[in-house]
């Protein structure tokens, strides 16, 4: 191979190592963005179950992690028109910050709550708005988990009619 020959194949392989990148380069960096910026959130689906009124009936249980911020259960019928909610927390503490209860019309119900709820214990009992009137479509919560090592803690929700 004569020394033009090879000049013209080490610049026709440089070539197709450029093209290559400028296709690799926006394909990554369009993957990249299109990734979520915010943890990913856990959605659990629940149905619960009946009972006799004034009786805590589970609604639905979910872990937070120390690597998320925000959980939702979403409630489907035909037993889910509660009066008032609570959270009881098992594993590792937790901080619930606010709740949005969203019921079957679309009305959210903004609940700041703002508690630290130790390890094996409930929150305070929350009395939502529109009683015998709106069905439960979902609970979204935001929190942050306490401690690294023991930073993941079950969270059960509880609902009276």
């Amino acid at each position: 191979m004569s020394e033009t020959q090879k000049r013209c194949a080490a610049f026709t392989a440089g070539r197709a190592a450029a093209a290559a990148w400028a296709l690799a380069v926006p394909i990554a960096l369009s993957v990249a963005l299109a990734a979520p910026a915010t943890p990913v959130l856990a959605q659990k689906v629940v149905q619960p179950k009946g009972g006799p009124a004034g009786s805590w009936r589970l609604i639905g249980q979910t872990h937070a992690d120390h690597g998320a911020d925000h959980d939702t259960i979403v409630v489907q019928g035909p037993y889910d028109n509660f009066r008032r909610i609570k959270f009881k927390v098992t594993d590792a503490p937790l901080n619930m910050q606010r709740l949005v209860v969203t019921y079957d019309n679309g009305a959210p119900d903004n609940i700041e709550v703002r508690q630290n709820i130790p390890q094996g214990g409930e929150s305070r009992v929350i009395d939502l708005r529109g009683v015998g009137k709106r069905s439960l479509r979902r609970i979204d919560f935001w929190y942050d988990t306490h401690g690294f090592l023991k930073g993941k803690a079950d969270v059960t929700v509880f609902g009276m009619k």
